[in-house]
Formats: C-alpha cells, sequence, structure tokens
C-alpha cells in the first residue's frame, strides 16, 4: 500500500508519466422491439425485454496527473491480449517518454511473462524496460486510480444498452476524447501518513 502512495506523491514528470490500469466488462444488450422516443409530456419507452448479445472487454490507461486516459475495447482479456495493450501505450500512446510508472492489481495477466506469451523475447524486454511497475494490494483495489476512471466512464456512458461491439467502441472512444479535451484530472489526497493513522489496523503490531 505504502508503495503505491508512494508513487502517488513524485512530483509530475510528463516524461516518466504515472499510468493506472484497470479492466472491465460490459454486456452488450440488443433490444428486441423498437423504442418509443420521447414526445412533449411523455417521456422516452423502451421494452424491459432484451437480447444478449456477447460480452466486451474494457482496458482502461489512465494518467491522473496528466489528465489522459486510453480505452481500448476487445472480445477477451487474456494474458496475450493484455500485452497487446502494453505495447500500444508505450508505442502508440507514449512512443516519446523514457519510462512509463504502471500502477495496477496483481492479477496473473499482469506481468512481464504474458508480454514473453505474446511476443519475441527481444521485445518483450524492450517493452519491459520502458516499464516500472507498482501493484496494488490484495483487497486494496481502491488504491487504483484507474478503478476511480472506470467508474465515471460506467456511469457517464455505458449505463444503458449498448448492442453490439462497433456501437460500444465508438461510444467509448467520443467520452474519451471529450476527457482527454477537458483533461480531467485527480486531485489525490490520501497520503502515507493518512494510511498510518487511518488503517493502522493493518499494519502489524510489534511487541515490545
Amino acid at each position: 500500500m505504502e508503495d503505491v502512495l508512494t508513487v502517488y506523491k513524485r512530483p509530475y514528470s510528463p516524461d516518466v508519466p504515472v499510468v493506472c490500469m484497470d479492466e472491465t466488462s460490459k454486456q452488450l444488450i440488443r433490444e428486441t422491439r423498437l423504442q418509443m422516443q420521447a414526445k412533449p409530456g411523455k417521456p422516452a419507452r423502451y421494452d424491459y425485454e432484451y437480447e444478449r448479445n456477447g460480452v466486451c472487454s474494457l482496458f482502461m490507461f489512465y494518467e491522473p496527473f496528466g489528465g489522459k486516459r486510453f480505452v481500448s475495447v476487445t472480445e477477451r482479456r487474456t494474458k496475450v491480449d493484455w500485452a497487446i495493450q502494453i505495447k500500444k501505450l508505450l508505442d502508440i500512446c507514449y512512443p516519446d517518454v523514457q519510462k512509463i510508472i504502471l500502477v495496477m492489481d496483481n492479477l496473473n495477466t499482469h506481468t512481464g511473462a504474458s508480454l514473453y506469451e505474446a511476443f519475441e523475447p527481444q521485445e518483450a524486454r524492450r517493452l519491459l524496460n520502458r516499464l516500472e511497475i507498482h501493484y496494488t494490494p490484495k483487497h486494496g483495489s481502491w488504491l487504483n486510480i484507474a478503478e476511480i476512471e472506470l467508474r465515471i466512464l460506467n456511469g457517464q456512458c455505458l449505463k444503458r444498452r449498448i448492442p453490439d461491439k462497433k456501437i460500444l467502441s465508438s461510444e467509448v472512444m467520443a467520452w474519451q476524447e471529450k476527457r482527454n479535451f477537458n483533461q480531467a484530472k485527480v486531485d489525490w489526497h490520501f497520503t502515507t501518513e493518512d494510511a498510518r493513522i487511518k488503517l493502522k489496523r493493518l499494519y502489524p503490531i510489534l511487541l515490545t
């Protein structure tokens, strides 16, 4: 916990940005009947019945102190899918930075070994050399600021019926562009000192 909190207290550097990563899924829902559009004095109406149309995965990379986020919609979230997203993050989203400080949960797909499953050893090592990885502790996913941004994405964009991957990708891209244009950032206040007071119960008791 203190490791991640210390990362968040580092001075901001555009050459070595802190990027938080998280994943979620979205159930695709197709309408079975046409929605009745809203009219003066009458709200929009739709039938409660729907048709399931599969599930998509969303990868969120969020630079909380730089106001940038990059979201990808995929069909799966395997080790190889994660590795492909890491390569995209490094080579397309941040091609010129010296290194990325990556904060994420300790899922079994979130390891250097996943890069070696997806790419040749030389390429996997090149990507790893541009990463400084910090994992949130078990049951401590709330420390991952990308989780906050995913909740905002869900509330502003995903909390409705979306029928297919194409529309989902289009909607997520529009949301991403607006948030990046506004440079929406996080004002993180929770520090190591706060943790030692408020979460004292989580620290070991030293016998004197």
